[in-house]
């Protein structure tokens, strides 16, 4: 696949999480959301808990969760940071970091709390 097709790849894939969560009940804050420490694909809310979540489009389900390497985990953690400082409301209940996975032909997979809030905390 050329890196444009790539690109384009991943803005379907997420648009599709998007409106997964949406069908779950989730109000969409943001989409790629640009800090200037870093990306957040998704910002959602539901009730008091803000969601900051990793879209990950593999052909493998167990290719996706491993995607999310380290330095990509504390890349998402000062972006949230850095975003939560511009928008208290959010802060004021509970933060977690989501992951949706896309596969072939599967429906997509919303995996809670995939990692913490502390840089070095591990996933899962």
């Amino acid at each position: 696949m050329t890196r444009a097709g790539a690109y384009r790849a991943g803005l379907a894939a997420e648009a599709i999480a998007a409106l997964f969560l949406r069908l779950k009940g989730w109000r969409i804050l943001a989409r790629r959301e640009k800090t200037p420490v870093g990306e957040i694909d998704i910002i959602a809310r539901k009730g008091d808990v803000t969601a900051f979540v990793e879209v990950k489009l593999r052909r493998k389900r167990a290719a996706a969760l491993q995607a999310i390497t380290p330095r990509q985990r504390r890349r998402i953690i000062r972006a949230a940071q850095w975003w939560l400082a511009g928008h208290g409301e959010a802060a004021a209940g509970a933060c977690r970091f989501d992951l949706v996975t896309l596969n072939e032909w599967m429906w997509p997979r919303h995996a809670v709390s995939v990692f913490d809030g502390e840089e070095g905390g591990d996933v899962w």
